[in-house]
């Protein structure tokens, strides 16, 4: 008997790591991107559309916690040479900002918004193709070009729908944490790659704070520490003497009372930060500040750190930027490599609730930071840049979370068919409503069941059906109904008081723009 050869049918499903977007969806994204270059737009930022395909060369060794550049990335070779889709939309800024050098203005501000693929291990909320919004500014030094991008990353926040009070912008600078990482002997400014494995070991543990606590960040600094599921993790192997400036770093802005030491040099600093509360941090800035300068002694790099942090603090308060919005938080770290000076995360303060039904913090939503010598890697010269990366689809979920989407989009005008052979009155009836700014469509399946266009109506979230048949046609008028009013009182009323269909009516086929705009109006 021969076998059956009739060609195997391809399963109907999302490859694995990869979610599809519907209609509302992608309607609350679209809207969401909106807002936020507006923002940009404010700010005198200008759009940048890149390739979604850059070369391996070009995207570099900057991926999280890897060593190979195509660790990571979907890539493939293409006549010698290796493609991929781009990780992030700063790699592909950098060789924009390197291509059109003496095209472009200096500084240069660009936005750039759309997806971003990375060939990791996928999980719970977390996927291989996500959206990111970008903001960045190249060829400004100045950290000014750092302390907007935070007053920016607030008030797109605020536009968005996150009010003050449910987020704050943490702001640490990686050249304090080198000035540490010196005072703790596990950095050499003389040899920057000594210790690399170490530092490494210790920036990931110091990333984890939120969720190992300072006694897991503690066991990671040393010999390592074994999870709840008897994993075991290696440490960086510090001394307890090492390991206590480390934690005295992370644990440097937490509540705590101030020494006679901090009062003294608090009462003798200029009063611009004096006894400024930072509920969220837990101690005043300047004391913060002054904490800061002692762990990192005497290394140039950590002084010019804190420098920069106390005048990023300074410009953002000029700018109405208080502690209720941004505070300087030692234990922001961010994971990419390439960050050289001040880096920032936005993280969302209010609770929800996990899939076991625990409440947790929401956390981060936004991160970012500056990058000198990323643009170098193409020029060879010095470029300063920094900016900002929201992930708009925890954004999303954020919201969603907080009850401020409702996953609802007002679907089109449905002008129903009750004669096949008068297509092209409905399909005038449609056409003027669109010239009229109207969303409509005529039904398109099969009219043979009238019952099936109002459920057609019903899926598509429909607010208004239009209704001609013979009789209507030879009359001059159509019937309109409200689909909204009429779900309203089919739930809540009688047989009889739904039989009279007061959300239903007929009009004048000359009013009909007229009047479906006012029931939108009225609607809205």
């Amino acid at each position: 008997m021969a076998k059956d050869t009739k060609p195997r049918r391809p399963k109907a499903e999302t490859p694995k790591g990869f979610r599809d977007y519907l209609g509302a969806e992608v309607a609350e994204r679209n809207r969401m991107l909106g807002k936020i270059a507006e923002v940009y737009h404010l700010y005198g930022f200008e759009p940048l559309e890149t390739s979604a395909v850059e070369t391996v060369e070009a995207l570099g060794k900057f991926l999280p916690d890897v060593d190979r550049p195509n660790e990571g990335v979907f890539a493939w070779e293409e006549d010698g040479d290796w493609l991929a889709l781009r990780y992030d939309l700063t790699a592909p800024l950098a060789r924009v900002a390197a291509q059109y050098r003496n095209d472009l203005p200096s500084p240069y501000r660009r936005y750039a918004m759309g997806p971003v693929w990375r060939n990791e291990k996928p999980g719970p909320g977390r996927f291989r193709q996500f959206y990111q919004c970008d903001a960045d500014t190249v060829g400004a030094p100045s950290v000014a070009a750092d302390a907007e991008v935070c007053a920016m990353l607030c008030d797109t926040l605020e536009a968005v729908g996150i009010p003050r009070g449910d987020y704050i912008v943490r702001i640490n600078n990686r050249k304090v944490l080198n000035g540490v990482m010196e005072a703790a002997g596990v950095l050499d400014p003389a040899d920057p790659e000594k210790f690399a494995h170490e530092r490494g070991i210790v920036l990931r543990a110091i990333d984890k704070l939120d969720r190992l606590g300072t006694a897991g960040v503690r066991a990671l600094l040393g010999e390592g520490r074994k999870d709840e599921s008897g994993d075991f993790t290696d440490g960086a192997g510090l001394s307890d003497e090492q390991a206590e400036i480390v934690i005295s770093f992370v644990e440097a802005g937490e509540a705590g009372g101030i020494s006679p030491d901090e009062l003294t040099a608090l009462m003798a600093e200029s009063s611009e930060f004096a006894l400024e509360a930072a509920e969220q941090i837990g101690v005043p800035q300047n004391v913060l500040l002054t904490r800061l300068r002692h762990l990192v002694g005497a290394s140039a790099t950590g002084q010019a750190g804190v420098d920069e942090l106390e005048e990023i603090a300074g410009l953002l308060r000029a700018q109405g930027i208080g502690p209720d919005r941004a505070v300087i938080d030692p234990s922001v770290v961010r994971g990419l490599g390439y960050y050289t000076g001040p880096v920032f995360e936005a993280e969302l303060t209010f609770e929800v609730l996990d899939e076991k039904g625990r409440p947790r913090s929401f956390g981060s939503v936004a991160g970012g930071g500056r990058y000198d010598d990323l643009v170098k890697r193409f020029t060879g010269q010095a470029v300063p840049a920094t900016g900002i990366s929201i992930g708009v689809d925890r954004l999303l979920a954020a919201l969603r979370a907080k009850g401020r989407l409702d996953g609802a989009s007002a679907g089109p005008v449905i002008v129903t068919v009750m004669d096949r052979a008068r297509m092209a009155d409905y399909q005038a009836m449609v056409g003027e409503l669109r010239h009229a700014g109207i969303r409509a469509e005529v039904y398109l399946g099969n009219p043979k069941n009238f019952g099936n266009q109002l459920k057609y109506a019903d899926k598509r979230a429909s607010p208004i059906a239009v209704i001609q048949g013979e009789d209507e046609a030879a009359r001059g008028v159509v019937q309109i109904k409200d689909l909204v009013l009429g779900a309203k009182i089919a739930s809540e009323a009688s047989l009889e008081e739904w039989k009279s269909q007061p959300a239903q009516r007929e009009i004048a086929r000359a009013d009909l723009v007229a009047e479906v705009a006012a029931m939108l109006a009225r609607e809205r």
